[in-house]
C-alpha cells in the first residue's frame, strides 16, 4: 500500500510542472464527423471560445469515417498530453462498440472523459393522419395493428432507431422498422405519410412540429425539453425509466494528466455557460450536459455503453 501511495505522490509531482505549463503551442479538437454536421459545429463553437481563455489556438480537424470510429481512435492513439482531443459522441462511445465488429479502441479504457459538452433529446412524432394524440393511445392503436405500423430511423443503429426498439419492448408492440439513409429522407416520408411515426432528433423535428406538419407525442429524456416545456416525457407517460438523448462531449486520451483534464473541464464548462456560446447551442436544439465532472461523465458514457449493448442485442441491429 505505502509503495502504491508513493507511486501515486511521484506520479502527481512529475505531472504537476506539466500541467502549469500546459497549454504551450496548439490544441486540436478532432470532430469525428463531416464538416458542417452537429457535432462539427458544435466543436468550432467551442473551440472559439476556447482559443480565448487557453491563450493558445484551438483548432477543430475533421476525421470522418467509419461512424465516427477513425476520428476517436485516431486520438485514443494520441500522445496523452491534452494537445489532441476528440469531440466524442453517442455513436462513437456508447453505440458503435456494439453494433460494429473490431472497434479498434475501447470507449472507456482508452479515453479521459473530460466534460459532456451538450445534450439532444429525441422526440416522438407521428404523422398527422395517425388517430392518436397521447402516448397511450398510440400504444392502444399500435397494439390493435400488430406489424401494420412503420417507424422510420436515420439509420439502422441510430438513437432514433434504438429509441424505437426499446418503445417496442417497453410496450408489447410490433412495429417495423424502416431505416433511411439519413434522417432528412425519413423525415419527408413521414410528412407524406408513407411512415407512421419516428423518434427524431429534436432541433430536426422542432419546425414540422411548430409548423403542425408533425404530431409530437413525447420527449424521450427523462427531464422535459425548454424547447417544448408543455410536452411529456415518456416516462410521465406511463413508461417509467424511458430515457435516451443524443450527446457528444469532449475526450482526451487515457493517459492525460488529471490536472489538464480538470483544466479542461473548467475551460469548456466556462465556454459553454457564455451567453453567446450557450445562444448558439441552443439554436440548435442543444440543452447543456446533465454531468459536471471528468468523473460523472466517465460513468455516464459506461452507462449509456451498457444500455446500447443491450438495445442492440435486443434488436439484433446490425450496421448499414
Amino acid at each position: 500500500m505505502r509503495r502504491l501511495l508513493a507511486a501515486a505522490a511521484l506520479l502527481a509531482a512529475a505531472q504537476a510542472p506539466f500541467a502549469q505549463t500546459w497549454p504551450s503551442k496548439p490544441v486540436k479538437l478532432v470532430a469525428p464527423y463531416a464538416a458542417g454536421g452537429p457535432v462539427d459545429v458544435s466543436a468550432r463553437i467551442l473551440a472559439a471560445r476556447l482559443q480565448e481563455s487557453l491563450g493558445q489556438p484551438v483548432v477543430v480537424e475533421n476525421k470522418p469515417g467509419a461512424g465516427g470510429n477513425l476520428g476517436a481512435y485516431f486520438v485514443a492513439k494520441s500522445a496523452p498530453d491534452g494537445y489532441t482531443l476528440v469531440m466524442g459522441a453517442i455513436a462513437t462511445h456508447a453505440i458503435n462498440p456494439s453494433l460494429m465488429a473490431n472497434v479498434p479502441y475501447d470507449p472507456i479504457k482508452d479515453f479521459r472523459h473530460v466534460a459532456l459538452v451538450v445534450q439532444v433529446p429525441n422526440v416522438l412524432v407521428i404523422n398527422a393522419d395517425v388517430p392518436a394524440r397521447t402516448v397511450k393511445e398510440l400504444i392502444a392503436y399500435a397494439r390493435e395493428r400488430p406489424g401494420r405500423l412503420d417507424f422510420a430511423s436515420g439509420s439502422t443503429g441510430s438513437t432514433g432507431h434504438l429509441a424505437g426498439e426499446l418503445f417496442k419492448t417497453m410496450t408489447g408492440t410490433y412495429m417495423v422498422h424502416i431505416p433511411y439513409k439519413g434522417s432528412a429522407p425519413a423525415v419527408t416520408d413521414l410528412l407524406a405519410g408513407r411512415v407512421h411515426l419516428m423518434f427524431d432528433n429534436l432541433a430536426s423535428a422542432l419546425p414540422n412540429i411548430k409548423a403542425a406538419k408533425l404530431r409530437a407525442l413525447a420527449v424521450t429524456t427523462t427531464l422535459r425539453s425548454s424547447f417544448l416545456p408543455d410536452l411529456p416525457t415518456l416516462d410521465e407517460s406511463g413508461l417509467k425509466g424511458f430515457d435516451m438523448t443524443t450527446w457528444w462531449g469532449v475526450m482526451a486520451p487515457g493517459k492525460t494528466p488529471q490536472a489538464v483534464v480538470e483544466r479542461l473541464n473548467a475551460e469548456i464548462f466556462r465556454a459553454i455557460e457564455a451567453p453567446e456560446v450557450k445562444e448558439r447551442l441552443r439554436a440548435m436544439g442543444s440543452e447543456p450536459g446533465a454531468v459536471r465532472t471528468p468523473e460523472q461523465f466517465t460513468a455516464f458514457v459506461g452507462a449509456e455503453r451498457a444500455l446500447y449493448a443491450r438495445l442492440v442485442r435486443q434488436s439484433g441491429a446490425k450496421p448499414d
